[in-house]
């Protein structure tokens, strides 16, 4: 085999690579550096006996969540988006999300819809009461309910999920609080509560833009670049991270616990290809695609028509204006 066919075998191709909903969850890198050596990327630590290496599974993971501490070479961010993985800049202990990176070989077609539904505000109306009956149920949503009404129920049914889990728990009391210039001061269910959703959005916007979508186009959040991400991510807190959080209310490090607990989570329970199909089917419920897992692959560019729809690019389409005069 020749030098060049070996090259080729080793390269990673959009074929080859797996799917978001295939993929590992996510990984927290904090005081680190991330680079590309001739074998793959790998994250550095200076250590007592020189630098200790760890190699990333960039191709395996959703998302690579950068803490502070971390620096990346330019190469390993290459590699990384190549790859398809999601980079998301966060705070200290995964707390805040700043910015994700996402490859720009992604279709379209999940961001056209996402417009689609977000520009009409009937159809983004639906989309809401889609994401309130897949948090608490089929035909929850009252009839003709309007959005501020959404919000009152939700409100109260989080409120009383508090008070159950607090009762559960023996707490005597429990207030939500999330003050990160007070940090240290809140009690280990606060932080517990924090850490685990801030990794939850990251792992959700990994996912959205695996689909291509815009994370800001939000049907209930709005007013910031994370408001998709906060829309979807509300899904699962009752279910998974309200829960977990109460039970580490004697923790030593919640944080840590939280971030740990939750990545056996998603793997238990299979939240990454659930949180797919939930963001296909919040958006359009009747394609036929609901049970396409995220494909990474991408089709060629297309030119839009208002008329003829999607046309073939790379085609010159002056022969159809051969007879218009020129002035």
């Amino acid at each position: 085999m020749s030098a060049n066919a070996r090259r080729k075998l080793a390269s990673p191709t959009l074929a080859m690579l797996p799917r978001v909903a295939d993929s590992l969850s996510f990984l927290y890198a904090e005081a680190v550096r991330i680079v590309q050596d001739d074998t793959g990327v790998c994250a550095q630590v200076a250590s007592r006996n020189g630098t200790d290496r760890v190699y990333l599974p960039t191709a395996s993971l959703a998302c690579i969540l950068l803490g502070p501490g971390t620096s990346i070479t330019q190469p390993a961010m290459a590699t990384i988006a190549r790859h398809g993985t999601s980079l998301v800049c966060v705070g200290a202990g995964g707390v805040r999300s700043y910015a994700g990176i996402v490859p720009s070989s992604l279709t379209t077609a999940w961001l056209e819809k996402q417009v689609r539904a977000w520009a009409s505000d009937d159809l983004s109306l639906q989309v809401a009461v889609r994401m309130y009956e897949m948090r608490f149920g089929q035909s929850t949503a009252p009839p003709g309910a309007t959005l501020a009404q959404l919000r009152g129920l939700e409100g109260q049914r989080i409120k009383a999920l508090y008070r159950m889990m607090a009762i559960k728990y023996r707490l005597k009391r429990f207030t939500r609080n999330y003050d990160p210039d007070s940090w240290d001061d809140q009690d280990p269910v606060n932080k517990a509560l924090s850490g685990a959703n801030a990794c939850m959005y990251g792992v959700v916007h990994a996912a959205v833009l695996a689909l291509g979508c815009s994370p800001a186009l939000g049907f209930i959040h709005s007013g910031t670049q994370m408001a998709f991400v906060y829309d979807v991510a509300d899904l699962y807190k009752a279910r998974v991270t309200i829960p977990m959080a109460f039970s580490l209310y004697s923790s030593q490090d919640p944080e840590r616990e939280a971030r740990r607990r939750l990545r056996e989570e998603f793997r238990a329970l299979k939240l990454m290809p659930q949180i797919v199909r939930d963001i296909q089917s919040l958006l359009d419920p009747d394609s036929s695609s609901g049970n396409d897992s995220g494909d990474r692959t991408t089709d060629l560019v297309h030119l839009w028509d208002p008329d003829a729809g999607a046309l073939p690019a790379g085609v010159n389409y002056g022969y159809e204006f051969i007879d218009v005069p020129l002035e």
